[in-house]
């Protein structure tokens, strides 16, 4: 008997896919890489970490070889967390970004050490199957071949171009001719390719301390950076356990901070005191508390959410029921409020998902940050990079300030749901501060309205933007909307094409899976 309902009641609704062996994100071309591992007698990990790879070229919009990386791995047995994400170079001192507003969002020095590269090489060295180099081979196809831009990815490219294009490397990397790429041009990327063949052959070591660690530390230096060798070299990758939160009988999982998936849990521990179900799906009431319990999570979040080791309360704190009870009692469900940080008890982005007859399933997530990051590209090399350190902040005290090797609040975030200790569902929702956001709503249409994951992802999603700030996605009734406005909320539009996230998610069956893919991007779930 099935956990939910089959039916799809929003506008455009994507069929979803029904297979032993699965794999979904958003990009066709690097669904269908991650199937091809599977075919050729790979398991998950082979699966998710090909079609990773393979997005760092056919979507750079949104990620490439420089970015970080998560993970959440089912093994069959028992759940595995990975944080992948690089620290903040040794010379990123307080004092070196002295008189300056805050870190800067472009350039070199937005940048810190990238992860994803670590990634593929620990996820492959400890569950893979295949040969490491075989992973990367449909990438490398597509960056000498090169690969037909489809209209999502160009429009995206061209949003961001104007901007990007003064950045060192920008330019001879992704405006071939002087010109954004085309509807339906082919885009080539032989330095990509190039670079991935390197990785490959060394299994990351010329990234981190070779040839093109050399070539990041020198491009760094040449334009004011502070980057080194030694920065890269000191890269290395965290196994962690996940943190929880029991919900309406399932067990959410995300990644302890620096990410920010606690956020999700907070609000759904704030909901769990509140009888959701009986207020209609995408009824004001309904809407109304999950922006309340999501801006009560948030304040708490934005506070204390940074590197694990310098956070003033354990993650677990945050998460105390009676901590959160008190919380929940906060909301006033006639009023939009601007919420405050508690004192909890002492004590922008590709996701993928995939998932193989042996029962294996995997929930991961790279990005650069603000769609291409930093804006910069080694020359020679097709290596984006990310502008994670754009996310610290340089307010004394505060435990997310700038400083030496030190990972930066992260909006990207993997998750995972058990009941009973059994896999449910391996899921994501890709953009910025809106990936918390999103598995909250998800998880709500799931354990409280009984409806299917495809159904969750199309249904219509807010944003909680900042103060009484919300912004609405078309498919909500007019009738919520005018409520949530009497009721102080201030609905404005935000000028962000990732601004309602894309979703991923693959629902464990008897003898398969459910596989769901979002329809605001290119996105596919394939199998067999």
């Amino acid at each position: 008997m099935s956990a939910f309902s089959w039916n799809l009641p929003y506008a455009w609704p994507r069929k979803p896919l029904l297979a032993a062996n699965v794999v979904a994100t958003s990009q066709p071309l690097a669904a269908q890489a991650g199937l091809a591992m599977l075919a050729a007698g790979g398991n998950a990990v082979d699966a998710i970490l090909a079609t990773a790879i393979t997005l760092t070229l056919v979507e750079p919009v949104s990620n490439g070889i420089g970015s970080d990386a998560y993970a959440i791995v089912w093994d069959g047995t028992q759940l595995h967390g990975l944080n992948a994400s690089g620290r903040s170079p040794a010379g990123w001192t307080p004092e070196f970004f002295a008189g300056q507003s805050g870190v800067p969002v472009r350039g070199w020095n937005s940048v810190s050490v990238p992860g994803c590269v670590s990634a593929w090489r620990v996820l492959s060295e400890r569950f893979g199957k295949l040969p490491f180099e075989k992973l990367f081979e449909r990438a490398i196809g597509y960056g000498r071949e090169g690969f037909l831009v489809s209209p999502t990815i160009a429009g995206q490219w061209a949003a961001q171009a104007n901007e990007l294009k003064v950045q060192p490397g920008f330019a001879e990397a992704f405006l071939p001719g002087g010109k954004i790429p085309a509807v339906g041009e082919r885009f080539r990327f032989a330095d990509h390719a190039a670079t991935l063949e390197k990785i490959a052959a060394t299994r990351g070591d010329a990234f981190y301390s070779g040839e093109l660690a050399e070539k990041l530390a020198a491009h760094a230096k040449a334009n004011g950076a502070v980057m080194t060798l030694a920065d890269l070299a000191a890269h290395r990758t965290d196994w962690v356990d996940t943190l929880t939160m029991d919900y309406r009988g399932y067990t959410v999982h995300e990644l302890p901070p620096n990410g920010q998936g606690i956020v999700a849990l907070i609000a759904l521990g704030i909901l769990e005191h509140f009888d959701v179900a009986s207020l209609p799906v995408d009824s004001p009431d309904s809407v109304h508390l999950q922006i309340e319990a999501v801006k009560l999570a948030f304040a708490d979040a934005l506070a204390y959410v940074a590197d694990i080791d310098h956070m003033p309360f354990a993650p677990k704190q945050m998460l105390d029921r009676a901590y959160l009870a008190s919380r929940a009692k906060l909301i006033d469900m006639k009023k939009a409020q601007p919420f405050a940080a508690g004192t909890p008890p002492k004590g922008g982005t590709v996701y993928l998902t995939a998932a193989d007859a042996s029962g294996m399933m995997v929930s991961l997530i790279q990005s650069n940050f603000m769609g291409f990051g930093s804006g910069v590209v080694v020359p020679g090399t097709g290596i984006s990079l990310q502008n994670r350190g754009a996310t610290f902040v340089l307010k004394e005290g505060h435990p997310n300030r700038v400083g030496p090797k030190k990972r930066p609040y992260q909006t990207i975030i993997p998750a995972f749901v058990t009941k009973d200790g059994k896999p449910v569902m391996s899921f994501g929702v890709m953009g910025g501060t809106m990936q918390p956001q999103g598995h909250t709503q998800v998880m709500v249409r799931i354990a409280d309205y009984g409806q299917n994951p495809q159904a969750a992802s199309d249904g219509p999603r807010f944003r909680w933007v900042k103060g009484l700030d919300v912004s609405i996605e078309p498919g909500f009734p007019p009738a919520t909307l005018e409520a949530l406005k009497q009721r102080g909320h201030n609905l404005v539009t935000v000028n962000d094409y990732n601004q309602f996230g894309s979703a991923q998610m693959i629902w464990k069956m008897d003898g398969g899976y459910f596989a769901a893919s979002d329809p605001r991007r290119d996105g596919q779930a394939v199998g067999f």
